[in-house]
């Protein structure tokens, strides 16, 4: 299998530097073209600069690819879905990767902290999929991407608001996966880990160069590519090389009488079988994950 792009439009977001610029690149260099997005602010989110995106698309060109470079905020996602269809007349892939940083414990944070993250990750992310989302229907096929993390999957000491949009964006992609299946529309997850803005300030300077961002862009470009058929609405660990999909985990359980009543004392006495993970199972979807506790109401 030789997998390419040729005639197929991309987007990818803060491709200024780090990941989104790995991705663009090798999007470009199997026959994309590109839309290179990046509102140029600081990782804090502060000023602006057309500069990275430029330099991108200039090394894409300068490799005989085509792209094209974009300044808006995600929060203008229309526009900038309106540019790739400007400059090259579809869409194709949307690659959700822009993102800030504003940690603080959470005590210390701020209304402002929460919004901006928020905005970028979260709210950014919506605007662009929700403009894409009716040119994807319309022609029957879509990859989108959103970018999760560590910390949203297992929570991380002072990213309250960081967490709370990684692993928010998993969730709008799950149920954008179901709802995109039949007109081939696939959405999914990746929680990488990687050197760059984002993470120089808390990672030694020896792993950050290490952890290259380019070890993460042949997982998006699979996920994204036509002969990914069927692989939807899952979420993946990536970085150095390593790649591994998560699923959730439930533990068997206890299913409690419901003619007497239920009473705390009941929970206290089985709370080691609640909580026991031994022959664990694995919901695959909200219906499943419910059929045990409707099938106990039979008893009321």
């Amino acid at each position: 299998m030789k997998i390419r792009f040729d005639d197929r439009v991309v987007i990818v977001t803060g491709a200024g530097g780090g990941l989104g610029r790995a991705h663009a690149l090798a999007f470009a260099a199997l026959g994309a073209r590109v839309v290179v997005n990046d509102l140029g602010t600081s990782p804090l989110g502060e000023g602006g600069n057309t500069a990275p995106a430029q330099q991108v698309v200039d090394e894409i060109i300068a490799a005989g690819g085509e792209a094209v470079a974009n300044y808006d905020s995600v929060l203008d996602g229309d526009k900038i879905i309106q540019a790739a269809l400007d400059n090259f007349g579809r869409i194709d892939v949307l690659v959700n990767n822009a993102g800030i940083l504003r940690d603080k414990s959470f005590h210390k944070m701020t209304e402002e902290d929460w919004d901006m993250i928020y905005n970028v990750h979260v709210k950014g992310a919506f605007k662009l999929t929700h403009a894409a989302w009716p040119l994807f229907r319309d022609q029957a096929f879509g990859r989108v991407i959103f970018t999760s993390s560590a910390a949203g999957i297992y929570g991380n000491f002072g990213q309250a608001n960081y967490s709370m949009a990684k692993l928010g964006l998993h969730g709008l992609a799950q149920t954008l996966a179901l709802e995109g299946r039949t007109k081939n529309i696939l959405v999914n997850s990746i929680a990488p880990v990687a050197g760059s803005r984002m993470t120089e300030s808390i990672m030694p300077p020896d792993l950050i160069k290490k952890l290259k961002p380019e070890y993460i862009s042949p997982l998006v470009l699979w996920l994204s590519s036509e002969a990914n058929q069927d692989n939807t609405g899952g979420i993946y660990e990536v970085g150095a090389g390593y790649m591994a999909k998560l699923r959730w985990e439930r533990s068997r359980g206890v299913t409690l009488p419901l003619a007497d009543g239920i009473t705390v004392d009941d929970v206290a006495r089985q709370w080691k079988q609640i909580t026991d993970f031994n022959d664990a199972s694995h919901p695959a979807s909200a219906q499943e994950a419910m059929m045990d506790m409707f099938a106990n109401l039979s008893q009321a």
